[in-house]
């Protein structure tokens, strides 16, 4: 009889496990991504280049992310997504998970500091990963 309740409870038990460990997964690049979004931000926010920027979050954020940074007069925004993929075993659809940081800019900063005073800014960067 006890060898009939493992054989039922055993692939519950494994299906469980495989979607516990999903959720710490998405748990951690949600971290990651908001770590990568914030440091972005101060960044931006103190004036560094929109290219030197996205190359500091590329750098720390997972394989297949979105990276978009937006800068204004008074505002910086990244905005950092990314797929965590389910096991196999459970086939759902992957979750995506999304990191959105504003910090305010410095005083004295240009919204595009790359481009020569007078010439039309482009304050917005999007990067789509595939490393």
């Amino acid at each position: 009889m006890a060898t009939a309740e493992i054989a039922v409870a055993l692939p519950a038990l494994v299906l469980i496990t495989a979607v516990a460990l999903w959720g710490l997964a998405a748990v951690s690049v949600q971290l990651t991504c908001t770590d990568a979004a914030r440091t972005g931000a101060r960044a931006a926010a103190r004036g560094e280049s929109l290219t030197a920027v996205r190359e500091l979050v590329v750098g720390a954020v997972p394989k297949g992310a979105t990276v978009r940074i937006r800068r204004d007069e008074s505002t910086v925004h990244v905005d950092v997504s990314a797929p965590v993929a389910p096991p196999a075993a459970v086939g759902l659809p992957p979750l995506t998970v999304h990191a959105h940081v504003a910090a305010a800019t410095e005083p004295g900063v240009h919204p595009d500091p790359t481009n020569a005073p007078g010439a039309p800014p482009d304050p917005n960067i999007e990067a789509e990963l595939g490393r």
